[in-house]
């Protein structure tokens, strides 16, 4: 049985250098980005409130990256995430988000297999299977937080000739917002293989 540590402490000072306690040396985000890359967890401080900024250190990781032309996020996603801040389906990203890069990662050697045997194409046309299917675990998922486990398309009512149309419900929204980003995820694909 493999012993859980517990995460390193990085502590950030107003200077804005990061110190390692773990080692007791200053580090860099270079530094902090190769200890995520080694799975080694780590929680950062500020110094002088004692407050965590784990998530803004990580961010700005994220930023630093991209700045090196290392670009992992398309335009057209960052402007989408952007739209979502605020947004009904705010709440609903993260896990969306977190239940999809887990959903890669387990799957990374497949498609690492899958991209080095097929044509250049193919490799969008596998993650936009994988994305594909991810869309359809996560509403599966999400169908059990509907009361009674929700209604299958194949169980619901035929309105009546005399009823009105039913105002668009939450979920008629987050469904509608899902086929956006499916529509949107397929246009990018097709776009790459051009």
């Amino acid at each position: 049985m493999t012993e859980k540590r517990d995460p390193t402490i990085i502590k950030k000072y107003a200077n804005r250098r990061l110190y390692n306690t773990g080692t007791s040396t200053y580090v860099t985000l270079e530094d902090l980005a190769e200890m995520v890359k080694a799975e080694e967890d780590f929680v950062v401080f500020d110094a002088k409130t004692g407050e965590e900024i784990t998530r803004p250190v990580l961010t700005q990781i994220i930023f630093e990256q991209e700045n090196k032309g290392t670009n992992l996020m398309p335009i057209a996603f960052l402007r989408q995430l952007i739209r979502f801040y605020g947004d009904s389906m705010q709440n609903l990203v993260p896990s969306y988000l977190q239940y999809s890069i887990e959903s890669l990662t387990r799957d990374q050697e497949k498609l690492r297999e899958q991209m080095s045997q097929a044509f250049v194409a193919s490799p969008f046309e596998a993650i936009e299977e994988q994305v594909k299917r991810n869309t359809e675990m996560f509403e599966r998922a999400m169908r059990m937080f509907l009361p009674f486990g929700g209604v299958q398309p194949t169980q619901q009512m035929t309105p009546k000739p005399d009823d009105k149309p039913a105002e668009p419900t939450e979920i008629d929204r987050l469904k509608k917002q899902m086929e956006d980003m499916q529509q949107m995820l397929a246009t990018i694909v097709e776009t790459k293989k051009k």
